[in-house]
């Protein structure tokens, strides 16, 4: 007999009346408390060793925890959790989405659970700030939408990470980019190129970031710069990683990304890692990358390589001042190398274009196609293809000379 959530939901209340006498507990105390009531109900049921201990740990983690989420959260084949509303729970495991037969027992829970997320943080979401980013302990990305905004109820998204952070050998085991894509950028990591990644959401921009920084030499000064922080940089042993935090209940006290990025100049890193850039703040990292930070990387979500371009554009424009064409000469002497991935219809992510940004061509900022995915078909659901060089050969070769790289068979269409 596999108990019910209106089990789960009596054994609670048992125990919280016994934690209201008993004042504050220890988590030994109230694992025994747990126990007993779990065993008190089994008695005469016929329930498997391994339901009590699920009922066990449902309800420890009801008052430790996150309720109804804690087996998400502790399962790594869960990826993403998605809470539209306190009766309405979607996971994504495996690439796939699907309904999770748990609810929360009322809105109110769900708002109490969301609350101690926040708090854990230093980051307050009410009616008057609805939207808030936010991350578990573990390192998970927590996105939170109250009402007025969301017509449903509180809402509640959670990526999670793996515990490990993917290396670039994972992601050639998983057939994301060739071998030869990979010691491509590996040398221009080591040859501190200004990389862009760029992808849609849930292409895999912040894995890419964390394979990609294992390349960076250890004995240099990394500063990151994150909204909320995502980055698994363990290879790296100089690492000062920042958060921005927004205003607190009277609108004071917001540290945004772009004055992180002025903050990080003065802290004399070796390259900046702005782990996604959204708005004004992208002016603030191109110059950071035109000012002696060489091999700097960020993400941003766009459609391509060329529309990242634009999108930056859009970035910068919303906060400066600027003539179009004074922006489009900051990014293109900004940025050396894009890299963009995609979530493909087999939901696997790949990277599907590596291009080179070579300055401006007739006002526009021109791109050098390295590497583009090629489709071959379609195997039993799975696409088939994969990262083809363009032959074009790469251009801008000094930062390789100036690193004492050999350039034979470095760039796609041979020696540069």
């Amino acid at each position: 007999m596999k108990p019910s959530e209106d089990v789960v939901l009596q054994l609670r209340e048992q125990v919280r009346r016994r934690l209201d006498l008993s004042g504050s507990v220890t988590d030994e105390a109230l694992t025994g408390m747990v126990e007993e009531a779990v065993f008190a109900w089994c008695a005469g049921r016929t329930v498997t060793s391994g339901d009590k201990l699920a009922l066990v740990r449902r309800l420890f983690h009801a008052f430790r925890g996150l309720d109804a989420l804690q087996p998400l959260i502790d399962d790594p084949s869960v990826t993403e959790i998605m809470i539209n509303a306190h009766d309405e729970v979607f996971i994504e495991r495996a690439g796939r989405m699907s309904r999770y037969p748990v609810a929360f027992e009322s809105r109110e829970r769900l708002e109490d659970i969301i609350q101690s997320v926040v708090a854990g943080v230093n980051r307050v979401v009410n009616e008057s700030t609805p939207i808030v980013d936010a991350r578990l302990t573990d390192g998970s990305r927590v996105h939170v939408v109250l009402p007025p905004i969301a017509l449903k109820g509180p809402t509640m998204t959670i990526r999670k990470f793996p515990e490990r952070p993917l290396l670039m050998q994972d992601l050639l085991r998983l057939q994301a980019l060739s071998e030869e894509a990979a010691a491509l950028l590996q040398t221009f990591v080591r040859a501190r190129y200004n990389l862009f990644v760029s992808g849609g959401t849930g292409s895999g921009k912040t894995t890419f970031l964390n394979a990609l920084s294992q390349y960076i030499p250890a004995d240099e000064r990394i500063v990151t710069i994150e909204d909320s922080a995502e980055l698994q940089l363990r290879s790296i042993p100089n690492l000062v990683a920042l958060e921005t935090r927004n205003a607190n209940t009277e609108g004071k006290g917001e540290i945004a990304m772009r004055d992180l990025i002025r903050a990080s100049l003065r802290m004399r890193p070796s390259r900046i890692i702005v782990g996604e850039v959204r708005g004004a703040e992208a002016l603030d990292m191109l110059q950071a990358m035109n000012t002696g930070h060489d091999g700097s990387l960020s993400t941003g979500h766009s459609n391509g390589a060329r529309d990242m371009m634009a999108r930056l554009e859009t970035m910068v424009l919303s906060g400066a001042d600027l003539p179009v064409a004074v922006v489009r000469q900051q990014i293109a002497s900004a940025i050396d190398i894009v890299v963009h991935l995609a979530r493909l219809r087999d939901r696997t992510r790949r990277v599907t274009e590596i291009a080179e940004v070579i300055g401006l061509a007739d006002g526009e900022i021109a791109l050098n196609p390295l590497y583009r995915f090629e489709e071959e078909g379609e195997a039993d659901g799975r696409v088939i293809g994969g990262l083809r060089p363009t032959g074009q050969p790469l251009q801008a070769v000094h930062k390789l000379r100036m690193a004492g790289l050999a350039l034979e068979g470095i760039a796609p269409g041979g020696s540069a």
